[in-house]
């Protein structure tokens, strides 16, 4: 394949090509092997720092014939290493460069180069690979093409110093994931770089350190033996201790944070154990002081989101270090004047909102100090039109931890006017910022926030229908999800507004949703539409032939536990309503189903049947005597009596509340709860 730049590139080069360009590749095929090679030196000595050169020599063909002589058999040792270093070179021009590298397929020959016996020449090979596999353009892949690479590579890794530097670094690089993990601790990645924690050399220690990172991340596997591998009688969680004191370089202490931090998450070390609490929190919590760098800044930051995002006790600690909550707020006074400002200015408030979410995820003292900070209300809701897709969607999360407070909803958030920007996000944004912004549009529609209502008015009913079309399960949960809080205690205009924006067939097609979490938000949606009598009747006189349909449909299909419930429940909201319970008692097939409930094994079902037989037979107007003779298919009967048992009472007061809650209990009587999405 010709190794060419991409055409407009191509030409404004050409046009800048010197004689001393063509001379140089000129005497790459000099027939005297010794010209040969002093035409690659001096070639090596012209393009060091020059960009220019650079260009100019791959568009005259340099690359194909440095490759050639690389790979055969009869050019020198020496030959072939500078050819590996000047390719080296040319890779850490611009990134167009690393695309010609690469279509020549730079890196099977370089691949090859590192079975050659000769030490010298497999450094710069490695060192080459290095360039490239760290460039952004390079797919990662790659290196996993050959099943024979990694093994190689592992073989290397007790040549030389460098060339434990420059694969730990390739393979930092290229790991990107469950399945780079998996081949590389397969192949004995943690035994194999542990001792080089303790080399003499930094950048070895370093880029060890990297390697360990990017194993450990989501990885509990990985993580696990991280835990329990000694290296010189230490453990490697001391060893990465050790490398977090103040005295070691900040590069060394964020790595060593990160291990820890990872290793944390997995579930390899406990969040209240000293080296979490007392060592890497602390560490990160100074990483995020205005004296250091911008880059560590971030990193700092993002990584202790990470780390105290599950843990309320990390956050609580976390808050009340250093003034951390106070000191975040410099990170919105980085000036973005400039295109390179504006860059480091997004990912300074990316990862600003990113920790305000982790810090505020359950506490409601630490919320409240977030929001009373400087201007942060107003930040967050310009950060919801930033221009950094990045930037919104750490805004979104941000403003749905906050969310989780029910005095926030009630003030701060109806102060700002949260709603219309979290609108505006809502109409066209990628799924991603989608998901966020969904779930916390679902807590401005719980029943005590004031933002219920203008939402309602802006035309949230027919956005959130459109959600439920979703290919994406969590849009459809979410969708759904909101639609039920806003179905809890509404009016009836409401109910009917979302029946009619969301259709019988959508809303009969979710419950046959194969996500078990849609279904019962689903069901959840139904319970609250069929609640308050006159609601309940209204409905069923219009849908309750296909409510019956799929109510028996789910109570006949393979279901568990809690969704038969929720099914039971919907029943008993049709059996409180006065003509719709009509639909139940000239039903045979659902009485017989209630009954076969009321003798199931599992108490929360009998309950919830129990709970049907008491609206059914609870009338205050005429017919519960006919209704209470009523018997069932096979002869036997429900019982005469006019008014419920004790039993039935029993049934009626547990099922009985009389306040809302943001959690929903098994089952209620009446509606689904609104609940919050935490």
């Amino acid at each position: 394949m010709a190794c060419l730049l991409e055409t407009p590139i191509r030409m404004s080069v050409l046009s800048e090509v010197t004689a001393s360009s063509r001379h140089y590749v000129d005497r790459l095929f000099d027939p005297d092997p010794q010209k040969v090679l002093q035409g690659v030196i001096d070639m090596k000595n012209a393009v060091i720092g020059n960009n220019k050169q650079k260009a100019n020599l791959i568009v005259l063909g340099a690359v194909p014939r440095l490759l050639y002589l690389l790979q055969q058999e009869t050019s020198s040792t020496e030959l072939k290493t500078e050819c590996a270093v000047v390719l080296g070179s040319l890779a850490m021009g611009t990134e167009n460069n690393v695309k010609s590298l690469l279509d020549c397929h730079i890196i099977p020959a370089l691949l090859q180069g590192l079975l050659s016996l000769d030490l010298k020449f497999i450094e710069a090979c490695l060192r080459c690979l290095r360039t490239i596999f760290t460039s952004p353009v390079t797919p990662e892949e790659l290196l996993y093409t050959d099943a024979t690479v990694i093994p190689h590579l592992m073989a290397l890794l007790s040549k030389s110093r460098y060339t434990q530097e420059y694969i730990c670094q390739i393979f930092s690089h290229c790991c990107k994931g469950p399945d780079h993990q998996t081949i590389l601790f397969n192949h004995g990645a943690v035994q194999n770089i542990a001792h080089l924690l303790t080399s003499v050399s930094y950048k070895v220690r370093m880029q060890a350190l990297k390697c360990f990172s990017v194993l450990a991340f989501e990885n509990p596997q990985v993580s696990m033996t991280l835990v329990n591998v000694l290296v010189d009688g230490e453990l490697l969680p001391q060893i990465f201790v050790k490398m977090l004191q103040r005295d070691k370089p900040i590069e060394m202490q964020l790595t060593s944070a990160k291990c820890l931090t990872y290793m944390c998450r997995a579930g390899a070390i406990r969040t209240d154990d000293n080296c979490i609490v007392l060592k890497t929190l602390p560490c990160l919590v100074r990483m995020c002081s205005k004296e250091r760098l911008l880059e560590e800044r971030v990193e700092g930051a993002e990584t202790l989101a990470y780390l105290i995002e599950p843990d309320v006790e990390l956050q609580r600690i976390a808050s009340i270090t250093d003034h951390l909550i106070a000191m975040l707020a410099d990170y919105f006074k980085y000036p973005s004047s400039l295109d390179h400002d504006l860059k480091h200015a997004h990912e300074l408030r990316q990862a600003a909102f990113k920790l305000y979410a982790s810090l505020g995820a359950n506490d409601e003292d630490i919320r409240k100090k977030i929001i009373e900070t400087e201007n942060m209300m107003d930040r967050i809701v310009t950060g919801l039109s930033e221009s950094s897709v990045k930037v919104r969607l750490a805004a979104v999360r941000c403003l749905h931890s906050l969310s989780r407070s029910v005095q926030q909803l009630r003030t701060s958030f109806q102060d700002h006017a949260v709603w219309k920007p979290l609108m505006k996000v809502l109409q066209n944004a990628p799924d991603e910022i989608l998901v966020v912004a969904s779930s916390m549009l679902c807590n401005l529609l719980l029943e005590f926030s004031p933002s219920k209502e203008p939402i309602l008015e802006s035309g949230a009913v027919e956005l959130l229908c459109g959600l439920t079309q979703s290919e994406n399960p969590a849009l459809r949960v979410n969708g759904i999800w909101a639609l039920m809080n806003m179905a809890f205690q509404a009016e009836q205009k409401i109910k009917a507004d979302i029946l009619r924006s969301l259709s019988t067939e959508q809303l009969f097609r979710l419950l046959s949703d194969s996500d078990l979490n849609v279904l019962m938000k689903t069901l959840g949606l139904l319970r609250n539409l069929l609640s308050t009598r006159p609601h309940i009747d209204k409905i069923m006189s219009t849908h309750g032939k296909q409510i019956m349909q799929a109510v028996t449909l789910i109570l006949e299909g393979e279901h568990n536990i809690e969704v038969k419930e929720q099914t039971l429940c919907i029943l008993a909201n049709i059996a409180d309503g006065t003509t719709a319970k009509e639909l139940i008692m000239t039903n045979d097939d659902i009485l017989q189903k209630i009954k076969y409930y009321m003798g199931h094994s599992h108490i929360k079902l009998q309950l919830a049947a129990m709970f049907c037989i008491s609206n059914l037979i609870w009338n205050e107007e005429e017919g519960p005597r006919r209704r209470c003779s009523s018997t069932w298919r096979d002869g036997s009967s429900w019982g005469t009596r006019e008014h419920p048992t004790s039993s039935v009472k029993e049934v009626q007061k547990l099922a009985s509340f009389d306040s809302f809650c943001l959690h929903t209990s098994p089952w209620t009587a009446g509606s689904c709860f609104a609940k919050a999405i935490w």
